[in-house]
């Protein structure tokens, strides 16, 4: 139940979800949350809706698209209030104390000029770049000028990490973490991050949106979320994406230009990404299904354990998390390892062990394929041929490896019955950005 008119200030909430003093204020705008006329939509997530799917008794109807937001429908309407920017003003709120390269630097005066002049814009970096630390001085001026400012990615472990970088980046203001899983409460705040399905309960709140991993499942090709963003950040508001690996639709408005870009080809400290070594083994997706793997693929997962190299290992599929799992068990390598997926329940607890240094590896899906860090790792990626690995994706799983200055190269260990179009891909995009960076 909400009982403060702060908490609607920028949002969208069913009127039934508000407190029936709340529910006298003047201050609270109306709107109906399912349009019926020329057919049903839903207010909140822009969908067309089927009459016959979205049907409740006596002639009224639901949003079944967005139901896990919570319920919408033809009973009661979404209660707003205007964004009123109520927030202390703070000079020089940044209290991080690091410092950009002079890429890095050039980098993040686009990033105010963007916000300055409430432009749409990708900032199109390789994995590793530094993309967050290049936010820093962007906000800060949003922050100073006494803006709102929304950080959403399309995945909760990137919010999860993002978040203490923002607090203690920040330190003076206020920054909220919601998602799904989340357990803090929501308040108004400067500065909220988000993964883009929280911006659904958002409307007109932002002046400055930034969507990071913008190519990534569930945001990529998704026009709900897409109408998300558009609805969450004020209308003459501006709109910052990045991303190491841009998709179709991003090139496509950068060629119309209804997109500005800027690019960084080189990661912080000045190291070139480390390409993928690719190894052929015949029968590995047989061998996997069983519940076995190759013998040299355990010989090189006991040395990296005996040599003490934290690493992750990818597979394509849920169904081989447990096969792998077994099949290093019953080698008996002596090791610390956890699986990992989208679903799992214990997910954060389990990145949280991995990122505290208390496992030697993960076996995962491409749930941590990106927006995760953990310093000085190696990677493995099992049947990298498998169609489910994109080259986005791979490129990405590759960025894994060598973020970290104290350890900036690495190995990058594709295994596979044969190299896919999707391997070659992800290597020539790895080549071709190194290629760049050396002719800065």
């Amino acid at each position: 139940m909400i009982n403060h008119i702060s908490e609607l200030y920028g949002r969208q909430i069913p009127l039934r979800d508000l407190s029936e003093k709340l529910v006298a204020n003047p201050n609270i705008v109306l709107r109906e949350a399912i349009t019926v006329q020329h057919g049903l939509t839903c207010v909140r997530c822009g969908t067309k809706l089927r009459r016959s799917t979205a049907s409740l008794p006596n002639n009224q109807y639901y949003c079944y698209v967005c139901i896990q937001m919570g319920r919408v429908d033809t009973l009661t309407q979404l209660a707003s209030v205007h964004e009123p920017n109520q927030f202390k003003g703070i000079n020089d709120p940044l209290s991080w104390k690091g410092e950009l390269t002079v890429l890095q630097q050039q980098c993040a005066e686009k990033v105010i000029e963007v916000f300055q002049n409430k432009r749409r814009h990708l900032l199109w970096a390789v994995t590793g770049a530094g993309k967050t630390e290049m936010l820093f001085k962007g906000i800060n001026w949003a922050v100073e000028n006494g803006l709102r400012v929304g950080i959403a990615s399309p995945r909760v472990d990137v919010c999860i990490e993002l978040f203490p970088r923002l607090q203690a980046a920040f330190e003076k203001v206020p920054v909220v973490l919601l998602h799904g899983k989340s357990e803090q409460p929501y308040q108004y705040s400067q500065i909220t991050i988000c993964t883009t399905h929280q911006l659904l309960r958002f409307y007109h709140a932002f002046d400055v949106l930034v969507i990071d991993e913008v190519d990534v499942f569930p945001y990529s090709g998704n026009p709900m979320l897409h109408y998300a963003v558009q609805n969450a950040v004020k209308p003459d508001g501006a709109r910052l994406y990045l991303t190491a690996t841009p998709d179709k639709s991003l090139f496509k408005a950068i060629s119309r230009k209804k997109l500005s870009v800027s690019y960084l080809p080189i990661r912080y400290h000045g190291h070139f990404l480390p390409e993928i070594t690719v190894n052929r083994t015949k029968n590995l997706d047989q061998l996997v299904d069983s519940g076995n793997l190759p013998r040299k693929i355990l010989k090189r997962i006991a040395q990296l354990v005996a040599e003490k190299q934290r690493f992750l290992i990818f597979v394509p599929h849920i169904k081989d998390l447990e096969l792998v799992g077994r099949a290093i068990t019953n080698a008996r390598i002596d090791a610390r390892f956890k699986t990992v997926y989208s679903a799992d329940p214990q997910r954060i607890e389990k990145v949280a062990l991995m990122r505290n240094e208390e496992l030697d590896f993960l076996i995962t899906t491409t749930i941590l394929e990106r927006g995760v860090t953990f310093p000085g790792i190696d990677v493995i990626v099992l049947k990298a041929d498998d169609e489910i690995f994109s080259a986005a994706a791979l490129v990405q799983i590759a960025g894994r490896v060598g973020r970290n200055s104290d350890r900036p190269t690495g190995r990058v260990l594709f295994y596979c019955q044969s190299k896919s179009g999707n391997i070659k891909s992800c290597d020539q995009q790895i080549k071709l950005m190194n290629r760049k960076a050396a002719k800065l």
